[in-house]
């Protein structure tokens, strides 16, 4: 029952006010946010490509709602992949975007502007070799991310774009992609959804994952199979062989800061994975919806607190 209480929080004003003003917060946040600027990201980056892992770096933010914060949020993304290049970080990471930080639900051409965006960010992205995945969020925006991603791609072949197993529509929208060879990142949804449009119980949203995944290796797609859950993790695995994929030809992603057992164990194993580190000031949404996705993380926030 915690899950959709804390998903409700991850949208409250009020209590973002209260969670952000807790220092002791800010230290548990520390687990799953890599810092607040560009190099402590990078460098967080430059760790895990140490270890045979890759990266995803994402500029947490979203909802913008000014014409300013979005310009912001283009600028930031080119200042980042400028500094993972100078780095040497940048062609083994990619980035990802949410549309709504770049102007998504602005009024009247919303859609166009947050497109003339992310292209711009698609064109630094191409000049240092780094790729480009479309974060996906709440079912009212997907229509619209899916033909922004599939307008980038007649340019930019690479970008990835995001499927929510939660969400009724994900078999037809997987239908439609896979003979396309997209890069294909499969999640199982964080954001709380109505009933009519999305699966409310977790039988139903790993019943639903468990398809998306074969599906996906059945696919001309890249499969990107972003899950720590360990029975879609050997699923995962299953599948690929029976599809006769290589190592190179999927991957499996995982959060940062979560599950770092089970990562360094798949990649042992020889699997490609690939860590998503996020990073800046605008962490509360990202955070909420960590706690709500595992009990454990919750647990690890309050025995933190009461150490406090």
């Amino acid at each position: 029952m915690l899950g959709p209480v804390l998903l409700r929080a991850s949208r409250s004003t009020r209590l973002r006010s209260a969670v952000e003003a807790n220092g002791i917060t800010r230290k548990v946040v520390n687990r799953f946010v890599a810092g607040e600027e560009d190099d402590a990201a990078v460098t967080a980056a430059r760790h895990l490509h140490a270890r045979g892992l890759t990266t995803t770096l994402d500029f947490l933010g979203e909802d913008v709602t000014d014409h300013a914060g979005a310009r912001a949020v283009r600028d930031r993304y080119l200042a980042l992949l400028l500094r993972m290049h100078e780095a040497g970080a940048a062609e083994v990471a990619e980035v990802s975007v949410k549309l709504s930080a770049l102007g998504q639900a602005l009024p009247g051409d919303g859609h166009t502007i947050a497109l003339s965006h992310v292209r711009e960010i698609c064109v630094a992205a191409e000049a240092v070799a780094c790729q480009v995945t479309l974060d996906m969020e709440d079912h009212t925006t997907v229509d619209s991310t899916l033909e922004i991603a599939g307008l980038l791609r007649s340019e930019f072949p690479t970008t990835g774009t995001v499927l929510q197993a939660n969400l009724r529509r994900t078999p037809s929208d997987l239908a439609a992609l896979s003979r396309s060879g997209v890069r294909v990142r499969l999640v199982k949804g964080a954001y709380r959804e109505p009933k009519g449009v999305a699966h409310q119980r977790k039988a139903e949203v790993d019943e639903a994952y468990a398809h998306g995944l074969r599906v996906l290796m059945a696919s001309t797609c890249y499969p990107m199979i972003a899950t720590h859950d360990p029975v879609m993790l050997r699923e995962a695995v299953t599948a690929a062989a029976r599809y006769d994929r290589s190592a190179s030809d999927w991957e499996i992603q995982m959060l940062y800061g979560v599950a770092g057992r089970l990562r360094d164990e798949y990649a042992t194993q020889g699997c490609q994975v690939r860590i998503y580190v996020p990073f800046g000031t605008d962490w509360y949404g990202y955070f909420m919806r960590r706690l709500a996705e595992r009990p454990a993380n919750l647990t690890f926030f309050l025995r933190a607190l009461a150490r406090g």
